[in-house]
This record gives C-alpha cells, structure tokens and sequence, in this order.
C-alpha cells in the first residue's frame, strides 16, 4: 500500500505535534472574567427566552423552551467558543480545503490540503454529507439546521472574531456537520493504517479510561462514573463543554467540536462515558486486476468510475482545476494499486445516518431500559459504552456495528483479506443483543482502558467468555494500563469514596516498573559501569511514578526508549491469559538492559547535567504563554493517568493523553468534579484558552455547576437568543 491515500487512513490518534495548553490561573480559581452582561434579541412574545449562561470557565450553560431552540443555541455558543476550527474542519469535510487555502501543508505531520480533499471526495463524504441529511427524521432536519443557523447568527452579529481566511466557508448547512460527523467517526476513528507500524504504534500508545462502580463498592451507597477519554489536544478530537436543558433533557457532558450534541454525558439519573474498543469496522481488500476491472467469482467485474474536480487556490489568488479520478469496487474505494493488485477498504455503517437522534436519546434517558432502547439502535459504528445510574445499575457493553463474517479470526481480518470472492463480503453487522455486556456484575464494577471486552470485571464474567463469541469479534490480550485499572479496582479493601476515585484518577504510578525495575537494578549492581551503577541508585530510590517530582522517572523512560532504539524485547514472560494481572513481566536480555541504562543515563547527564532530573522538568505542558510541569505518561508502560508528548528541544511537551475527564456520583442531587485541561476556547485572544491548565499541572479538577442557583453564583455572562 504505498499511495498517499494509505498514508491518510491515519489513527484516531497519532501523536502529531502542535502547539497545545493553556493559560495560568492562580489557586486553582476561575480567573477574573467581565461583569456579567446580557445581550438580549428579539424573542416570540409569551414564550420563555432561550438563554445562554456562561460560567467562570467558558462553559454554556444553555436554556432553552424548546430542542430547537437549544440546537440553536448550541451552535451559537460553538461558534463563540471555536468558530474558527469548526470553519477549518466544516471546510475540510467539503472536501474543499485547497480552494479555500491553497494546497500546502497544514503543518507537523498533517496531509496537505489537497491530500485531504483528494481522501474526502474519494471517500464520498460531502455527498454522504448531504444523503445523511436528508435521512434524518423531519424533527432532527429541523434540529440540525438550527445547530447551523445558530453557527452562522453568531458569525453575522461577530464578524471580527473570526479569522478572516475561514471566512470563506460560512454560511454553514446541515449538510456540512453530517459530512463532518461521518468524517471524523467513520473515517478517523474507524480506519487506521495497516502498513505503517509506528503510525500504528502511537495509535495503541493513546485511548481512554472508564470505571463504573455500583452501590456494592461505593463508600456512599451510590453508583459512581468515572469518565476519562484521551484524544489529542487539538483539531477534531476536541472536546466541547456544554451544559443543555430543554423540554425532556437536562444534560451535561462534552461533544467533540462540531458536533451539535453532547456524547459523552450526565443528567439527573444517569450517566454514560466511552472508550475507543478494539473493535473492527472496516476492512482491507486485495484485488486482482483483469481486463479494467477485478476478479469476481471467477469472472471479472468492471470498476465504478467517478471523476471529480477539485479547484486548488494559489499563491497569486488564481485557482487551478485538478480533475481526479476515483475507482470503486464491490467492496468499496480503490485506494490503491500496485503491480496488477489493487486495495479496496470497506467502511461499516455508512448506511446508518441517525447518530445524532440515538445520542440525543442517550441524553433524555431516564433508566437503564431507555438507555439502553436508544443504545441498541446502533447508529454509533463503534465505542465501548460505560454506564451507572441513580438507581444502582452499572453496564458496560462492546458497542459497535461488527460486521457478520464468514470465516476467519480478529489477525485474519486485521489484515489484508482477499477479495475476489463473495464469501468474504460481508454486508450484515451483529446485533446489539450479540455484543459482549455485561450489567450490574458481583464484583461491583466495570472497568475499560481500551482492551478487548472479555477483562471488563474480575473475577472474570462467564457472560465475556471470549470462546462464545465469533473468533473475530475482538482480540484477546491486556496490556499494562488496564492491568492497572483493573488493580486499582479489585484490589481496594474498602468502599471507594468519590474522593478516592478522584485520587485514583490521577494515579501516575508506572506499571511496567514492577515489572522489570528490581532486576534491572540488580543486574545493573552487578555487572554495570559506575555509571549505569549510579543510575541504579536513581532507580532504587525513584516512587515508580510520573508525578512532576518524581526523580527517576525520566532515566527509566529513557531506558525504555534505549531498549526499543534497539530493537530489544523488554520482557521475558508474555502477556498470558491464565495470569492477565501479571504478565508479562522480567527482563528478557538482562545484559543488553544494563547497557541501555548506561546509554539513558549518558543522555540525561548531557540534556540536563542530572540523570536524577525531576519528571516534570523534562515533561512540560505549554499553550501560548504558559510553559508547567506535566505529569503521566503514555502506553506502554501502564500509567493509568495517560499523558502523550512529543519531542520539544531537548525535552518533551504534552499534546494529548487526559481531554475532558469527570467523577460522577448519583445520589440527590448528582454530585461532579471535572476537568477540560486545554481549555474550552480556542479563538485567539480567549481566556478560556488557557484557564485550566494549572489544574492539569496540579492534578485537580474543578466542580461542576449544573443547578441554576450554582451557575448565576458564577457567571461570566448572559446572553438571549432569539428564535430567527
């Protein structure tokens, strides 16, 4: 696969490097924001305003008569918040990128604008875009719409708080957030690359976390969730904030950008997060070319031809036409041809255009039944779902549209599978009902850190045995964070309090150390340089953790990369399924382990004249003018606190990892603490850029304001949105 098309099945979260991070506030407060206001538009006389309240932190909180109202409104304050990255990722999905901004790179490790509008249009996501639409029930038409009438109000009445190169792409239509939703779920999360291995690396180095743990293990009484996804800090898999409340919905949780309803989210009742599962909806097919087409059941099969123009803005403002042309198989877009071989990749759910009505559903659910109701319809291609609710119920479910396969186990379908015969085409998805769950175990708790369904609770649940489920249906295997995550669960003597699960949220310890790090001090006492000796001593007396302070951490993390440099298996047991806990664990070449310690140790002394240098001097957390200490760290060494970096001089600054987190308790009233580490603004000259960035620094998170009295006791602004 060596076209660039290969190259943009990118995972839903490569490492790439841009700029990211807040502002300093001071003790942990909401910094000092303008008096409260009220913009206030014309409204339908007799009927309630729908307002929007904006609290200390930037978040809406949105009041509205009626759900089109709230959609409305919803799209206003996107706008306020992040007009122009909705604009850039609107423009993007259009496939149009390169007319409106030429065709060079974005920066870092992006695709070109070209590139991209070459992948989306061959895709077919604008028009797919616009059939989506069109599917939607005439109430979500409407709700849709409003979402962008919203968008392009805000963008009329504030004109100068939106850059002036994206511009170019308002007004906004439904059909651009559905090409946009497609876009991102289908086309980011669902496909990843299958050539590049260390695309695919960092791609299994990021994830998500999510506990709910049941009355039976609650110090309270009362179920608690704990929601902890990991994306990186920018472009699409940004989060939104929002609070909505509206006839039948009050809920508060986070979108990502661009998205006109909350997914991941609380309400009075219940509550639900999601983690990104080892799930497979998409793959890879090898044709055989013959004769302009393809074999096909021992015949050959003529290819779909679609041409396409794309205009390319350049330097002088002119515009070139680039036509292209695009093949498509039974399977699905040619991607790629090679020495009379082609690839075709297939897409599950592209048929299944309701995501928006099943979430907002997932919103308005009172119990476990209407969750799960809406849950069930599986318009959402894929996403572990982890559920707790006031009445005591916890769930978790490998949710997804798994396509019904003939044949084959998870490492036949993971790669390229042949297809010159109909036996290997699927076009059914499983069933809701024949998905791995699991509800309201005896161990009290259900855990995911985007390992495969069958270690979502221990003792292990006779309902996830793997053996009764279709070979292909998800990997086996566990890997060092949700080993932790599950100890952290199982291994607690008493009831967890919220404040331990916030505790316990936070925990940096470093798994893999455990593992490994006695003998690697002991080997290193034993045969070492005096230098490695040294290092040694920095180990022995190292927490295992990757707090700021922690001395000790950074010449392990090196250690590791000096290991991997050289191409050095680290452990000598495997991971094994009669011992998930434990394994793999001891060093599996002690002797060329002591020589990479030598070899971190040199490095560090020379980056930082201390091989004992504090984690949080090397590891930074840095937007615009705030430049912390960081903490956490990445797969795979099992930090259950994930923070991702990438190389800054001689050091390394954050650029994903923890996004919006939050520990959920149901009792009466429904208790939150929660934390959008980057902020929830992104246009320049926001301070909402960067006010809680500190707060990421000193692993704390901040209360949730959802009851009218709290939010108008911490109010930035008012604003009256009018209907039209």
């Amino acid at each position: 696969m060596t076209t660039a098309y290969v190259g943009l099945l990118r995972p839903v979260l490569v490492l790439a490097v841009g700029a990211v991070f807040a502002q300093q506030t001071s003790a942990g407060q909401a910094p000092t924001k303008e008096p409260a206001g009220q913009a206030t538009r014309s409204q339908q006389p007799g009927r309630r305003p729908t307002e929007i309240l904006w609290d200390r932190w930037g978040i809406p909180h949105i009041y509205a008569p009626t759900a089109e109202g709230a959609f409305r409104a919803f799209g206003w304050a996107q706008a306020h918040s992040h007009a122009d990255l909705v604009l850039r990722l609107y423009g993007e999905a259009r496939g149009r990128s390169a007319e409106y901004w030429g065709e060079g790179k974005q920066g870092g490790d992006e695709p070109s604008n070209l590139e991209t509008d070459r992948f989306v249009r061959l895709m077919g996501i604008p028009a797919r875009g616009r059939e989506w639409h069109r599917k939607q029930s005439p109430a979500f038409q409407r709700y849709v719409e409003a979402f962008a009438a919203g968008f392009n109000a805000y963008a009329r009445a504030h004109p100068d708080e939106i850059g002036d190169s994206v511009k170019i792409v308002l007004p906004v239509t439904a059909a651009d957030v559905m090409a946009h939703i497609q876009r991102v779920i289908h086309f980011e999360f669902m496909l990843r690359p299958d050539a590049n291995e260390g695309v695919v690396n960092r791609w299994r180095s990021a994830g998500s976390n999510a506990w709910a743990i049941a009355p039976s293990r609650s110090a309270s009484g009362n179920a608690m969730l704990l929601a902890n996804p990991h994306l990186l800090w920018s472009g699409f898999y940004t989060f939104y904030e929002a609070h909505v409340s509206a006839p039948g919905i009050d809920a508060y949780g986070v979108s990502l950008i661009g998205f006109p309803a909350v997914s991941i989210a609380f309400n009075d009742r219940l509550g639900w997060t999601h983690t990104v599962n080892t799930h497979d909806g998409r793959d890879l097919y090898e044709l055989t070319l013959a004769d302009s087409g393809y074999k096909w059941d021992g015949g050959v099969r003529a290819f779909n031809v679609v041409s396409d123009t794309i205009k390319v803005k350049q330097p002088d403002g002119t515009m070139r036409t680039e036509r292209v042309s695009s093949k498509r198989s039974l399977h699905g877009p040619v991607i790629s041809e090679k020495s009379g071989k082609a690839i075709a990749v297939r897409v599950a759910a592209l048929d299944r255009a309701n995501v928006l009505e099943q979430t907002w559903d997932m919103m308005r659910a009172r119990n476990l039944a209407e969750y799960e109701r809406a849950l069930s319809r599986l318009q959402l291609p894929m996403f572990n779902a982890i559920y707790a609710d006031r009445d005591g119920h916890i769930l978790y479910v490998f949710n997804g549209t798994t396509p019904v396969r003939s044949r084959g186990d998870w490492p036949f379908w993971a790669g390229i599978v042949p297809g010159d015969t109909s036996s290997l085409l699927w076009t059914r998805q499983h069933s809701y009902a024949s998905l791995p769950r699991v509800v309201d175990p005896p161990s009290g708790w259900v855990q995911n850190a985007n390992d495969p369904p069958w270690y979502a609770t221990f003792p292990l649940s006779p309902k996830l045995d793997a053996d009764s489920f279709p070979a292909y249906m998800s990997p086996r295997g566990m890997a060092l964070r949700p080993q932790r995550s599950a100890e952290m669960l199982s291994e607690a003597t008493a009831k967890l309090s919220f404040d331990d699960v916030v505790r316990l949220k936070h925990d940096t310890h470093v798994e893999m150390a455990d593992r490994v790090l006695d003998e690697l001090v002991a080997m290193a006492r034993e045969s070492g340089s005096e230098r490695a000796k040294r290092a040694a001593s920095t180990l022995a007396a190292w927490d295992r953790k990757t707090d700021a302070a922690s001395r000790g951490a950074p010449l392990f993390l090196e250690w590791a990369r000096e290991m991997n440099r050289g191409s050095v298996r680290i452990f000598a047991t495997p991971w094994n399924a009669a011992n998930p806990l434990t394994t793999p664990k001891g060093l599996a070449d002690a002797t060329r382990a002591v020589v990479a310690l030598d070899s971190a140790a040199a490095k560090l002394e020379r980056d930082f004249a201390s091989m004992d240098v504090p984690f949080g001097d090397v590891y930074r957390v840095k937007r615009d003018a705030i430049d912390l200490p960081s903490n956490g760290f990445s797969d795979p060494f099992g930090v259950f606190r994930a923070t991702f970096y990438a190389p800054d001089g001689k050091g390394f600054r954050a650029v994903g990892g923890d996004s919006w987190y939050a520990v959920v308790e149901f009792g009466t009233p429904v208790r939150a603490r929660a934390l959008l580490g980057y902020g929830n603004a992104s246009q320049k000259g926001s301070p909402h850029r960067t006010d809680q960035v500190e707060l990421f620094s000193r692993k704390e998170l901040r209360e949730v304001w959802r009851s009218r009295k709290e939010v108008e006791g911490n109010l930035e602004k008012r604003e009256v949105i009018r209907d039209r």
